[in-house]
């Protein structure tokens, strides 16, 4: 039988191990979903899509970024490494705020969604690419 501190050692490092191709992975699923319910059972979710995207974008940059660590350490000092994980928590955010405002049962169309939607695009575009290659473990 193992022992605790063996099973709590394995969450965490499961903990740590998040990364944002996870984070991808699981926008691939959604769009997936959205095609079986489209294609197969008639129901479109195609308006919900886009406020769905953002919002599981910015929680998974929030979850890359661990806010309550993050804060945590950026109140003792300010390094390069601190300050781009708070640029990360800034854009999560703006991507949650984001992908609410674009709900369609608010009804706020605005052509800085769309910008938002690009910028974020291409921010998860160097994230896939940094973690992929860049970054060894």
């Amino acid at each position: 039988m193992k022992s605790k501190s063996t099973i709590e050692s394995k969450i965490e490092k499961v903990k740590r191990k998040f990364s944002f191709p996870k984070v991808l992975a699981i926008i691939s699923i959604v769009g997936f979903l959205e095609i079986v319910l489209d294609s197969m059972f008639g129901i479109i979710v195609r308006e919900y899509m886009g406020s769905l995207w953002l919002g599981i974008m910015g929680l998974g940059f929030m979850a890359i970024v661990k806010p309550r660590s993050l804060f945590a350490q950026a109140k003792e000092r300010l390094t390069p490494t601190i300050f781009s994980r708070l640029t990360t928590f800034v854009v999560g955010a703006i991507a949650i705020l984001a992908g609410i405002l674009a709900v369609p049962q608010l009804g706020i169309m605005n052509p800085a969604l769309l910008a938002v939607k690009g910028i974020i695009s291409i921010i998860s575009i160097f994230f896939i690419i940094i973690e992929t290659w860049v970054i060894k473990e």
